[in-house]
């Protein structure tokens, strides 16, 4: 029986529950007295939201967008459509996704921007392969540890890293990450993939409600930071993006950033790391503390690395980028998942959830000990999906109640370690090149550094190193930090294709390009991309509906930051579950778990899959969101 709840029983529940609350992804601000009466009304009228007709499963709010050529799926509409006009112009569907990431840039800077990173895996029909990208930056060479506990003793609580300035800056590795995939598959000329947001920057990009609420909280970090010293300059911040901030309906112009990007087009990457932009980045960034050179930009260059993949159930091959990155978390939950009858135990069922919970908790005990920069680190991403090891963590899992602790498993034992916000879009083409790309500035905006005159402000990623020298991911020169951005791709069995193809001799189904698909949202995105996976999988829900279908996001035990030893894997830490989910809170609560509803980071989804019936695109998007996906 399915355990999902009606909406009206949803909404019931949330009244007499569930408080209003209102948390930005990654970090909780104070809510504006004058924002509680809207969040308390939109809550109220929850029971008057519309109803769609039953021709599927009513959690979907839209239907998925069937195209038969390409597709695309971004968190704003102008990117959706640069993306398709880029398509339909010859480009590759890497020249879209470039030039989507360049007009998100512009129109939602609130999560990325050309001063961050960006993770790509592409699917490529031409040689039948996997590609991934790991285009994050580095800190200065120079920089030492001492620097970054000096900093975290003046403005912090001398255990993690600022939120803000020159310490939390790591060489932005967007750039390029553009130009090493346009290189490999791009088709158009990176100055036409950049010239519609070269446009838009200078006559007006449109800004939506959500990216506008979201901009609208920049200075509410800011400031106080400006105040205090920690954040170094923030005269270019205010003049770029806060004079005024944009409302929604606005239109908002940039013309730095229109000619940052137009130089980039015409003279290359070389522009960005060994030109007068770098030179002008490195002076900005030195004049206001920080360490970096103008060799740290020189010699940045981001890697080509293999996608690490597992299999669900026989029947999909999920494949992650391995740490720096968090991906691997999302694989580890979904092989212990395995264990468990998810669909007989019904969607959003106190047992589902538990058995989920407690997969993420013990995956997430790993990833604060082991997921850190490899080439530092010296750790083997793949023994955290060694064969058996998670079946083994696995067998920890009781799906009736919380444990009261979790610990890293013992494959990655002090030994072992001795050895060794954000914006998602994706695309496709009409010869099934499909491409999985994320991108961010980290905490909100970024850092609240602006550089002179060049339009977009860097990322503060520095800030997810740990302050422990024993730590894998502790603060170095030269060093990656720890990311939470992950890109993700699933291949799938074409089975009844593959039945119709069959001869007489028995052949086993092969794994077939299926689903390029992320979210946003700091922690939440492995645990995001186990229940996108989960609700196609074990729950029969389609694209749309499996985005839409309401989530649940587990915070507490140790992270990538804490040092080793603390005493944070104690507790069961908070489940904190959308209004669909409310009914299972008395019983999670009874289980162990503290419970908290309605309001949290729940991310941001897209998606585009492979019908293997027609061959055409499925798209969606994210209803939490301003994004749309569509396609021709």
């Amino acid at each position: 029986m399915n355990y999902a709840l009606s909406l009206a029983g949803a909404a019931a529940l949330l009244l007499a529950a569930c408080a209003s609350q209102a948390d930005e992804p990654e970090a909780a601000l104070p809510v504006p007295v004058a924002e509680a009466p809207a969040t308390e009304l939109r809550n109220a009228a929850f029971p008057m939201t519309g109803q769609r007709p039953e021709s599927g499963n009513p959690i979907a709010t839209r239907s998925a967008v069937i195209a038969p050529n390409g597709a695309a799926a971004t968190a704003h509409p102008l990117a959706t459509q640069t993306a398709l006009d880029v398509l339909k112009a010859g480009g590759s569907a890497v020249d879209a996704a470039i030039a989507a990431n360049a007009m998100l840039g512009l129109v939602e800077p609130t999560g990325n921007g050309i001063g961050g990173d960006l993770y790509a895996i592409v699917w490529d029909p031409a040689t039948q392969k996997l590609y991934g990208y790991n285009g994050s930056g580095r800190s200065p060479k120079d920089a030492t540890l001492a620097d970054a506990q000096a900093k975290s003793d003046e403005f912090k609580d001398g255990k993690s890293l600022p939120s803000f300035g020159s310490i939390t800056v790591t060489v932005p590795g967007t750039v390029d990450g553009w130009f090493a995939l346009h290189g490999k598959f791009g088709k158009r000329p990176m100055a036409d993939n950049l010239a519609p947001t070269v446009k838009y920057a200078r006559e007006g990009a449109p800004i939506p409600e959500m990216i506008a609420w979201y901009w609208s909280r920049g200075p509410l970090r800011f400031e106080p930071a400006y105040a205090s010293g920690e954040l170094e300059e923030y005269d270019n911040a205010r003049k770029t993006y806060f004079d005024p901030a944009p409302v929604e309906g606005s239109l908002f112009r940039n013309p730095d950033l229109a000619d940052t990007l137009e130089r980039i087009g015409k003279l290359g990457r070389g522009e960005f790391y060994s030109g007068a932009m770098a030179r002008t980045m490195t002076n900005y960034l030195r004049r206001h503390g920080s360490k970096m050179h103008f060799s740290d930009f020189t010699e940045h260059s981001g890697d080509w690395v293999e996608p690490i993949c597992v299999e669900y159930r026989g029947e999909v091959k999920v494949c992650e980028l391995g740490p720096n990155t968090q991906g691997v978390a999302a694989l580890q939950m979904l092989e212990m998942l395995e264990r468990f009858d998810l669909k007989a135990m019904g969607f959003g069922s106190p047992d589902a959830l538990t058995a989920m919970v407690e997969a993420k908790r013990l995956a997430f005990a790993d990833r604060a000990l082991g997921y850190a920069d490899p080439a530092y680190s010296g750790i083997d991403p793949s023994i955290f999906v060694a064969p058996g090891y998670n079946a083994k963590r696995s067998a920890l899992i009781d799906a009736t109640r919380a444990a009261p602790s979790v610990a890293p498993g013992t494959e990655i034992t002090d030994a072992a370690l001795r050895d060794g916000d954000t914006t998602y879009l994706t695309v496709a083409d009409k010869d099934g090149m499909m491409v999985s790309l994320i991108q961010s500035n980290y905490r909100g905006m970024g850092s609240g550094l602006v550089p002179d005159r060049l339009g977009f402000m860097f990322q503060d990623r520095g800030e997810l190193f740990s302050l422990d020298p024993a730590h894998p991911n502790a603060f170095e020169g030269g060093k990656r930090p720890f990311h939470t951005i992950i890109p993700a791709f699933a291949f799938r069995k074409d089975m009844p294709g593959c039945q119709v193809r069959a001869t007489a001799i028995e052949m086993a189904c092969p794994y077939e390009p299926w689903l390029s698909f992320g979210l946003m949202g700091g922690a939440l995105q492995p645990q995001g991309h186990v229940q996108i996976i989960t609700n196609l999988v074990d729950f029969d829900m389609g694209l749309q509906e499996a985005g839409d279908a309401a989530r649940w996001e587990h915070d507490g035990g140790c992270e990538p930051t804490n040092a080793l030893g603390d005493d944070c894997n104690t507790g069961t830490g908070k489940v904190m579950l959308e209004r669909g989910l409310a009914g299972a809170a008395t019983e999670l609560e009874a289980r162990g778990y503290t419970v908290a509803c309605c309001e949290a980071n729940y991310g941001g989804y897209q998606a585009i899959m492979r019908d293997f019936r027609s061959g055409a695109w499925h798209a969606a998007t994210e209803m939490r969101k301003d994004g749309s996906a569509d396609g021709y």
